[in-house]
């Protein structure tokens, strides 16, 4: 598995994050660490880096750990989800950090396993839990969740436009017989859809799996949590990368980022005040996809968004020694500074 799993972007994120991590002591954060890709290029290249890698998959992590053996004593391994980063690095002592990645989405390990369930090309139990212990399956939503309920998360999280014909044929199908497995998910799915769907834009159950494995694991809410969450950890100097693989999580990541690059002031003001500056600088434009040759090496690669970004202060309510200045009368804040640009690395301008 390791042998054949091929990090996404592997040269890009790396490009993006090791300048933030040359000094002693640095430490990064794989927040959905996977097969262990990214932190094993990021560990061999800066021999004094610290990593802390998160995961919810055990399985996962127990592959990871024997990838990166060869930094027994720099790694500190989390069985989390990736918005409990806060409490893993309060756990370990630290109070910020030098980088964080997210490598979102389904990994290697979780699609090339048939028994997980999360490929629809193959026959397999209706799971979906990227976390084995976890409560709830993707039988048990097909099989519960009411029609009005499995056409929303449909809609909302596949973004099927024939959401409700598929919701419709699920609660009369079950009614015959209980869903175990994806084979007779995906047969269903082809046939609820209008002829001419089936034609075009590749598998009709593409849509469905998606919108099943993000309400199992409620991918959407963590990732809304845990994005401001990582970057109110960033040192100043500190970077983010994320990696997005549909649109839905490549919306959040674009609004998460756009917060903090926006000045909190009016737009009518001449200056900006102080307090009021950005916090992040962008240092991608918009956000970057593979190269045809990666994508023709790595097919997985091909919807693949990266976006990043830079902490270039500290926030509004902390000095640049971490003490708190939110009660400091107004007339001894540092002058008023003119308005700066929030420009990607190595341009002008650009919107995330």
């Amino acid at each position: 598995m390791q042998a054949s799993h091929i990090p996404v972007l592997l040269d890009r994120v790396s490009a993006l994050l090791t300048p933030a991590l040359g000094q002693p002591g640095a430490v990064a954060v794989d927040a959905t660490l996977g097969l262990g890709g990214h932190a094993e290029a990021l560990l061999r290249e800066l021999p004094e880096l610290r990593l802390v890698g998160l995961d919810r998959d055990p399985q996962a992590l127990a592959a990871s750990r024997d990838r990166l053996d060869f930094a027994a004593g720099r790694v500190e391994f989390a069985h989390a989800v990736y918005d409990e980063l806060p409490d893993v690095l309060d756990g370990l002592g630290i109070r910020t950090v030098q980088a964080v990645l997210f490598d979102l989405g389904v990994s290697s390990l979780q699609l090339d396993t048939d028994d997980r369930g999360f490929a629809y090309s193959r026959d397999a139990p209706l799971d979906m839990r990227m976390d084995p212990t976890g409560p709830r399956t993707a039988a048990d939503i097909l099989n519960t969740y009411d029609e009005a309920s499995l056409a929303r998360v449909l809609r909302r999280y596949g973004e099927e436009p024939f959401a409700r014909r598929i919701a419709a044929a699920v609660v009369a199908e079950r009614a015959r017989s209980p869903f175990t497995t994806s084979a007779r998910l995906a047969e269903l799915v082809r046939a609820a859809i209008p002829a001419a769907a089936r034609r075009t834009g590749g598998n009709p159950a593409k849509r469905t799996f998606q919108a099943l494995r993000i309400e199992v694991n409620a991918e959407l809410e963590v990732l809304d949590r845990a994005l401001p969450a990582s970057l109110d950890r960033l040192a100043v100097g500190g970077r983010i990368a994320v990696l997005a693989y549909h649109s839905l999580e490549d919306r959040m990541v674009k609004r998460a980022l756009a917060e903090v690059i926006t000045t909190k002031a009016p737009p009518d003001l001449p200056v900006v005040p102080a307090g009021a500056e950005p916090t992040f600088r962008l240092l991608t434009r918009g956000s970057q996809a593979a190269s045809e040759a990666e994508v023709t090496a790595n097919p997985r690669a091909a919807s693949a968004r990266l976006r990043a970004a830079e902490r270039v202060r500290p926030p509004a309510d902390t000095d640049r020694t971490g003490g708190q200045v939110g009660r400091r009368r107004r007339e001894n804040l540092p002058p008023s500074r003119l308005r700066p640009p929030s420009s990607p690395e190595g341009s002008r301008g650009g919107t995330p």
